[in-house]
């Protein structure tokens, strides 16, 4: 189905240094095994080296194992399902993580691959520019274009994880093996003004036979790319003196948000890239592996068949295997919604049954399982399915699912947070109402959308609300902590979180009208439960069919596992440097942030 495929073994001569740097970064390139000027001044042979930029991705330790199964977890909507399980996993998540984390402190972990993935980006943009004359609408020209972008999408990540990072933009040398840390700003810049470059050489989805796909980069991920950034480089973060925004004039709100603002309109205004007509469509096509390019995915983190743990992860909880895959026993479930996010949504709200789901998959009696209810504090993020699979899967290790990078909500939202920045509510009430107008029935727009969003006629009702809706459209996506911290709310929208839970726990406050019992029985399939119970005020015994469940399981040493006491996650932001990198840099790199 889904293949990076290196064109001929010569390719892989060019990248033997990245071999190298895939079990320690800092060594110095062997030279290419078939000259840069024959394999870039060819669109056949430079394609199979830009496809092997995207190689580190899935190795073992990299994205697919340990950095898209951690990152982002815990946050005020998501948290790893055993936060209150002491040791280097939940450390991980709890904004307690060690230098010398044992699932990270090893040489082909995901610092190591970001670093691969770099190096491969940087060899292949030499080469192009020097022998491939990468002109807008050429071959050579597109392949220009995505190198930039994945280079990007890697320097994102690590940006994003670890703060100041070395800036490497160009093929290691003798003289540069030992690099410090480099403000991020100025990362920021070069990655902003590359995505700009990469926007004139890459097509709109569907424009040429090199975007039909959401495996390879087009004009409207670009474009959205470049507006994420913008907004993370001007936004609050954590430097080593203090939570602030940059202070440097070109990241400034002002220039990056209409930057953003400017970015996201010209992807609306191209009509290359729509919502899909459901919440539950956009999931089961996901699901389904539907990579087509010109729909709501914008870019896909693409992963082979036999590659990749995004269900294997984040999918509603399998016990065994079953009718549905075959990829072991207990698959699934690592993560999910905070118990109190179900109740948060309208209960109109069509993407709360699709986000949050209250029931696993027990264990298969010849070869077929039921859905069970679990317990209140442990739910499932439905966005992952099994049984939404087009494949069975029959790895023990992976699943082959891609990772969604980017989708056309996140433009909109985007786009209606920078416009009420600078414009004002009104102008960001039209990208909002388009988000929430596929969130509710037709029949409920006149309320739940013109309504609800005329009502927000100050800058401040209109941010505070593009941030519940934030959470509303992307739970369960691992984007919400990278938004919190830009919005300075991340220990904020915590302790509200655990709050929450508290109050949820006790029926109290704005969950007093959640039920305590749930009712529940097997439907027609003789797998399927009906369930009584979930929404407010369901309190009336359905039946005698019924049989009744407590829902009121939520001890407070997990309610307060959200964070780690006495740990302030606003001075946590983000993951130390692992040591093995520190011990091998020649004195370079150190750890900030009392790390």
């Amino acid at each position: 189905m889904k293949k990076i495929v290196i064109a001929g073994i010569i390719i892989a001569g060019l990248f033997s240094s990245c071999q190298d740097i895939g079990d320690d970064y800092l060594e110095a390139p062997a030279k290419s095994t078939l000259d840069e000027s024959v394999i870039f001044s060819n669109a056949g042979l430079a394609k199979g080296a830009v496809d092997g930029i995207k190689i580190p991705f899935a190795e073992t330790n990299s994205y697919r194992g340990r950095f898209l199964p951690w990152y982002g977890l815990n946050t005020d909507t998501e948290w790893y399902n055993t936060s209150q399980t002491a040791g280097d996993n939940a450390d991980l998540c709890v904004y307690d993580t060690k230098p010398t984390n044992t699932q990270m402190n090893t040489t082909n972990n995901a610092w190591a691959m970001m670093y691969s993935g770099i190096e491969r980006a940087n060899i292949c943009i030499r080469g192009l520019r020097n022998f491939g004359k990468p002109e807008p609408g050429t071959d050579l020209g597109y392949l220009l274009g995505e190198s930039l972008t994945l280079r990007a999408i890697y320097y994102a990540d690590l940006l994003k994880t670890w703060g100041d990072v070395p800036a490497r933009f160009e093929p290691i040398n003798s003289q540069t093996i030992y690099l410090a840390k480099t403000n991020r700003d100025e990362i920021y810049k070069q990655l902003i003004k590359d995505l700009e470059e990469a926007a004139t050489l890459v097509p709109w989805p569907n424009q040429s036979p090199n975007t039909t796909t959401v495996e390879r980069v087009n004009k409207a991920f670009v474009k959205g790319l470049r507006a994420r950034l913008a907004l993370a480089a001007s936004g609050f973060q954590q430097y080593p003196d203090g939570i602030r925004r940059s202070k440097d004039a070109e990241l400034s709100v002002e220039k990056m948000y209409k930057l953003a603002l400017d970015e996201c309109r010209s992807v609306i205004s191209s009509g290359s890239a729509r919502l899909e007509s459901s919440f539950e469509t956009l999931w089961r096509n996901y699901n389904q592996e539907n990579i087509t390019a010109g729909g709501e995915s914008l870019w896909e983190l693409p992963f082979a068949d036999g590659r990749g743990r995004m269900l294997f992860t984040f999918a509603v909880r399998h016990a065994t295997n079953n009718q549905f895959h075959a990829n072991g026993s207990n698959r699934g479930g690592a993560a999910g919604p905070l118990p109190h996010v179900f109740y948060d949504y309208d209960q109109a709200d069509s993407r709360r049954n699709v986000t949050c789901v209250p029931y696993r998959y027990g264990a298969a009696v010849n070869g077929i399982a039921k859905q069970e209810l679990g317990a209140l504090d442990t739910w499932y993020f439905g966005k992952y399915r099994y049984e939404w699979m087009k494949r069975f899967v029959t790895s023990t290790n992976d699943d082959g699912v891609n990772k969604m990078y980017m989708r056309y909500a996140e433009i909109l939202l985007m786009a209606a947070e920078t416009a009420n920045e600078l414009e004002g509510p009104a102008a960001a009430a039209p990208y909002l109402k388009e988000i929430r107008r596929r969130a509710f029935a037709p029949a409920l727009h006149g309320q739940k959308v013109d309504s609800y969003v005329n009502a927000l006629n100050s800058k401040t009702t209109m941010f505070n609300a593009i941030v519940e809706e934030h959470k509303f459209e992307f739970t369960g996506e691992m984007e919400r902590k990278q938004a919190l911290i830009r919005w300075n709310l991340l220990k904020t929208k915590l302790d509200e979180a655990k709050v929450k839970m508290a109050n949820l726990k006790a029926r109290a406050g704005e969950y007093a009208d959640v039920p305590s019992t749930l009712y529940f029985k097997l439907g027609t399939d003789n797998v399927t439960l009906t369930i009584y119970g979930l929404n407010r005020g369901e309190v009336t015994n359905p039946g005698a069919d019924y049989t009744s469940f407590a829902w009121n399981k939520l001890d407070d040493v997990k309610l307060n596992s959200l964070y780690k006491a006495g740990v302030n996650p606003d001075n946590r932001q983000f993951w130390p440097i692992w040591q093995v990198f520190i011990d091998g840099s020649n004195g370079k790199l150190t750890n900030d942030y009392g790390y």
